[in-house]
């Protein structure tokens, strides 16, 4: 068998859930990452995350914009420029606007753009600021 290499940056920068019952959603969460030794990294009174993964109830501010289908996948962008570009994108093959690219108050720096895709999901493309990585990718061989 040939030896196989990949490289894994992070294409999926975050994942959100919109839940009906959020007390459910975080009884259910806790337990199944405390078993995969996931650590929950906060919560209020509508939300809560861990590692990529954040959930929010429907009244959440997060889950700002045109309530979807529930799900909302966020793609990594690298500058801002790309958010823009990611937009103007989606706009002209099928996704409406649902948040223009511009400053969010999740924290400094935090650029995003926000559109619904043909079926009705929130996508998100984000740019974070500057900021350094310790690798470039995850280099994975089996």
């Amino acid at each position: 068998m040939e030896t196989q290499e990949l490289h894994r940056g992070r294409l999926i920068d975050h994942l959100q859930l919109v839940v009906a019952d959020l007390a459910a959603s975080k009884a259910f969460y806790s337990a199944v990452l405390d078993a995969l030794e996931v650590p929950m990294g906060g919560s209020g009174d509508d939300w809560f995350w861990a590692d990529e993964l954040f959930v929010s109830s429907r009244d959440s501010e997060a889950a700002q914009g045109a309530l979807t289908g529930r799900h909302h996948l966020a793609f990594q962008a690298r500058d801002r420029a790309m958010v823009e570009a990611f937009h103007r994108a989606a706009l002209a093959s099928g996704g409406r606007d649902n948040g223009a690219p511009g400053e969010r108050a999740y924290h400094p720096g935090y650029y995003a753009a926000f559109v619904i895709d043909p079926d009705g999901n929130n996508i998100e493309a984000v740019y974070h600021g500057e900021a350094r990585r310790s690798a470039p990718s995850v280099q994975i061989t089996f």
